[in-house]
């Protein structure tokens, strides 16, 4: 197949300030124009605020890895995620995002990961006896069934319960309402409006957003209190959840307070969940396109035999390389703002104080100036010698520096697992008629939701 996998259509070169909101507030991808795709730096101006873009490896090391204190995350996106993400390690910055990332590593260093694998093959192996029973045969909305799994894995993961749980199911159902009602911009993220403003005006939030909001935090709370007691009665099992209620910050000594890990919950199961959901739709996609790679797929993981092991991920090569080559072309977040706090300059040109900072993973990864055929799907590209240098500070699909995603290790590790699974089971074929179109609200998904035709495996 020659045909280059989708990617949105840019919008023209000038638009009206209204008019671009407009097209943002859709989709965030099709309202950047084509030059971006080229362009090392590129400023947005409006009467509220500048906005650069940076595409320079350089300046994107000084932002993410060198200075990062003088980089915050921008409020601006804080804002329309405040409902459900409260105080969450996503949306703090300082002293007290740094005690944040104290208290959340160590669940997610060393050996943890090793422990977590179970979990994550159960979830793996009830996917595909789901879909062996013909839950997911014949035209399949992919997305759905990622977004199944991937939810079914954060659970098993943190607190050792499938998604067929009341309370978990009740959370991923809720969740589904809150991704339809939650747009990644509200009027604030153009505005900075007055902080004196109740949030009910600031923020802007639909009825609907705030409401889904208000019952997944209610019954992630009902887990976390749970959990809070089982561990105090010594009966707790040994998963994520425990290992962060139970570490204590090495500073002060403190330990997270019940409201406290309720936010931090919030954002696992959104960044796990819906991040996790959108590289392996895509990921299966573009197994789809290309029916040999495919099959290469199916064959290392075959040879793994029926209960494979965490050691034996590091034999499925081409499946890891399948999955960095769809987080380059699929990054689940396709941008990142920063807002700087001191002026700066930037190719030679001045970067006053309070501008935001954009970093897009979307636009870096497909840069015409870094990257060799850069919309083209080509995993071999990571085995040869050009990639690994342009690798440097080129593709960040978990951020980079201090803030990269503290569960990187964790969703290569599901990733490279799921696709594996699933591929060794199902053979996977793109519907001609129904193409998907990628958006981008939270993540990358399909417009119209990622169609495929779902046959088991002879």
């Amino acid at each position: 197949m020659t045909d280059l996998p989708p990617k949105p259509t840019p919008r023209a070169p000038r638009v009206s300030l209204w008019a671009y909101m407009r097209l943002f507030r859709r989709d965030i991808l099709s309202a950047q124009p084509q030059r971006l795709y080229r362009a090392w730096m590129a400023e947005f101006r409006t009467l509220f605020f500048r906005s650069y873009m940076i595409n320079d490896p350089a300046l994107i090391a000084r932002v993410l890895r060198d200075a990062p204190d003088l980089f915050p995350k921008s409020n601006r996106i804080r804002e329309g995620l405040a409902p459900l993400l409260g105080n969450s390690v996503f949306v703090t910055n300082g002293d007290e995002w740094k005690r944040q990332r104290r208290i959340i590593d160590p669940a997610f260093e060393g050996g943890r990961l090793r422990d977590t694998f179970p979990a994550m093959l159960a979830a793996g192996q009830a996917a595909v006896a789901r879909m062996g029973a013909g839950a997911a045969q014949g035209e399949v909305e992919i997305e759905a069934v990622t977004s199944h799994l991937a939810a079914d894995v954060i659970f098993r993961t943190l607190f050792s319960i499938p998604i067929e749980d009341a309370t978990a199911w009740a959370v991923f159902s809720e969740f589904k309402a809150y991704q339809r009602s939650q747009p990644l911009l509200n009027l604030a993220a153009f505005i900075p409006l007055p902080q004196w403003l109740p949030n009910s005006i600031r923020r802007a939030h639909r009825r609907e957003t705030l409401t889904s909001a208000q019952k997944i935090r209610a019954l992630i709370t009902q887990l976390t209190l749970a959990r809070a007691d089982d561990i105090s009665a010594g009966r707790a099992p040994n998963d994520l959840a425990t290992k962060i209620m139970t570490t204590a910050d090495p500073v002060t000594g403190k330990r997270f307070a019940p409201d406290e890990m309720v936010d931090q919950v919030a954002i696992f199961f959104l960044a796990g969940h819906e991040t996790s959901a959108s590289a392996l739709a895509w990921g299966l996609y573009l197994l789809a396109l290309y029916p040999d790679i495919q099959n290469q797929v199916a064959a290392e993981c075959a040879a793994l035999g029926d209960a494979p092991t965490f050691s034996d991920l590091s034999k499925l090569r081409v499946t890891r390389d399948v999955f960095r080559e769809t987080l380059r072309l699929y990054p689940p977040v396709p941008m990142m703002v920063r807002q700087n706090v001191q002026q700066e300059t930037f190719r030679e040109r001045v970067v006053k104080r309070g501008a935001q900072v954009v970093i897009s993973p979307w636009h870096l990864h497909r840069h015409e100036r870094l990257w060799a055929n850069p919309d083209a799907f080509d995993p071999a590209r990571w085995s040869r010698e050009e990639t690994k240098a342009s690798q440097q500070g080129a593709y960040i699909p978990f951020s980079a520096g201090p803030r990269v995603c503290t569960g990187a290790g964790f969703a290569m590790a599901e990733g490279v697992l799921l696709l594996a699974l699933l591929a060794r089971a199902f053979v996977f074929t793109p519907l001609p008629n129904r193409p998907p179109v990628p958006v981008a609200h939270l993540t990358v998904r399909g417009r119209d939701g990622i169609w495929l035709d779902v046959r088991p495996r002879g």
